[in-house]
């Protein structure tokens, strides 16, 4: 028996700092995470279910639409779009094409439902890439408000689009993940 919150239910805050003070400007808002919970980076492995504890900044933001109202980088996820997660590959936790890599296993980038409409890739462990750590670790879209993820972070559509549209590399933000 589970008293207390679901270990994939959590909570996302946005601050920036003004003045010396940090100030929210998003948040608390509902956010589902990794279906078996957090773990140390050092502990996190490929398929596990746990979303990476730690400090990361934002990468990409992505998603179905041709442009999102942003300062991040954005890339127009298409049918050729893959994410690599096979650790025996080269290519391993990086966007690459189909047919552009020879891994055997990889995440389609463009999903039959709305999970990837809008994501940002939190850069764990892509700097660098150590093979079977974990890969594909986004904030995106959730499939709904009571599902968990792989290991991913996931919020409403509308959140999601207001931390895009938040977020400016200029400012370099900072993601904590943390139980």
């Amino acid at each position: 028996r589970n008293d207390g919150p679901l270990p994939h239910i959590s909570t996302l805050h946005a601050f920036e700092k003004k003045g010396g003070t940090w100030t929210p400007v998003l948040g608390p808002v509902r956010a589902m995470t990794g279906r078996n919970g957090f773990a140390a980076a050092a502990d996190k492995r490929e398929g596990d279910g746990k979303t990476p504890m730690g400090i990361y900044p934002p990468g990409l933001a992505f998603g179905y639409a041709a442009t999102v109202d942003s300062k991040m980088p954005y890339h127009q996820m298409t049918s050729r779009d893959i994410w690599v997660d096979d650790p025996d590959s080269p290519d391993y936790n990086r966007l690459r094409k189909k047919g552009e890599t020879r891994a055997r296993s990889f995440e389609e980038m463009v999903l039959p439902d709305h999970r990837y409409k809008y994501g940002i890739v939190v850069e764990y462990n892509t700097n660098p890439v150590i093979p079977g750590r974990g890969s594909a670790i986004f904030i995106h879209v959730w499939k709904d408000e009571k599902t968990p993820t792989s290991g991913c972070v996931a919020l409403s559509e509308e959140n999601i689009l207001n931390l895009i549209r938040w977020l400016d590399p200029a400012s370099k933000p900072l993601i904590a993940l943390v139980e």
